[in-house]
């Protein structure tokens, strides 16, 4: 009996301390989740200069695996895959960079942020990173940047994976595009009750977030305001302006298709348009799943693209 109420009384101590961070110390508490999500995706943080850049980066995996390089899309940032890496490290070098614009890298308005240039980027993070030839997949923005990457540097590939990327124009608008066309842009955090709607917008079945992390989720979006609104203008002019469609044909990477059936963000009439246009491409599309399926249905994503870089 004593011993129970010894249980109970330490119980009572740890939940009064994880209230107590949570209420006066919430970034304290953040962190700690979001390293115990590193961890089990067995994850390290590693920097790297590229030029004069410093790029932050999450890597897992043995060390002789091939590498699997993966980018997260718009307000994202490196933890986008931790969730997806506990799924994918067995076999695989995976390697989920912050890219220049988000997270902890570079975050210089007067720098330039369009695809062509991420691409390039992201080429110099591979030669300084000492990989020849790797399997690349990207979320939205990411995703855009991948197959930009595709067109511009195709020897650089071993295969090619799509998440509901941004850098093509379907059938349908989606809703992300109509408020776009009226100035608006839906990605836009204005205040910490708003982080609801916009985790509703991106994801069919969001995750509840409690009050104190849509505070931090708001101050960082804040604090990078201007900069967040130039980039998602460029990603809109060079996805609707200048879409990758009649492009498609020239990918010459083995590619998969990764999609959403409820993204409002980018249409799942994507999926055709990518299928038709690049050679032998393969795809999935996952119901009851919006814009990021590797957060959403990290399991079932995982298992189908494990499925096809089998046999790669």
């Amino acid at each position: 009996m004593q011993a129970f109420q010894l249980f109970l009384t330490i119980l009572g101590m740890v939940l009064l301390s994880l209230f107590a961070i949570y209420a006066f110390a919430p970034r304290r508490l953040y962190s700690f989740l979001r390293n115990t999500l590193r961890r089990k995706g067995k994850l390290a943080e590693k920097s790297i200069t590229v030029g004069n850049l410093v790029w932050p980066y999450l890597e897992g995996g043995p060390a002789e695996g091939e590498p699997l390089v993966l980018l997260h899309g718009f307000g994202g940032d490196k933890d986008n895959w931790a969730m997806y890496a506990p799924e994918m490290v067995g076999k695989y070098r995976l390697i989920a960079p912050d890219l220049p614009g988000f997270g902890d890298n570079i975050r210089d308005i007067g720098h330039d942020y369009d695809m062509a240039t991420q691409a390039t980027r992201v080429r110099d993070f591979l030669d300084a990173m000492g990989i020849e030839k790797c399997h690349l997949g990207g979320n939205s923005m990411g995703g855009f940047v991948a197959l930009r990457f595709a067109l511009d540097y195709p020897e650089r590939l071993l295969s090619l994976t799509l998440f509901n990327n941004a850098g093509v124009v379907g059938a349908e608008e989606s809703e992300l595009q109509k408020q776009a066309l009226t100035g608006k842009n839906p990605l836009e955090i204005h205040s910490a009750d708003d982080v609801k709607r916009m985790m509703a917008f991106v994801a069919h079945k969001p995750m509840k977030i409690p009050g104190q992390f849509r505070k931090i989720f708001y101050e960082d979006f804040a604090a990078h305001r201007d900069l967040l609104d130039k980039i998602f203008w460029n990603l809109v002019e060079d996805g609707t302006e200048k879409p990758l469609n009649d492009q498609l044909d020239k990918v010459k990477a083995p590619t998969l298709i990764i999609w959403g059936r409820h993204d409002q963000l980018i249409d799942v009439s994507c999926v055709k348009v990518l299928e038709d246009g690049i050679p032998n491409a393969e795809s999935v599309i996952f119901e009851d799943v919006g814009h990021v399926p590797m957060i959403e249905n990290p399991k079932a994503t995982a298992a189908r693209h494990r499925e096809f870089l089998a046999k790669y």
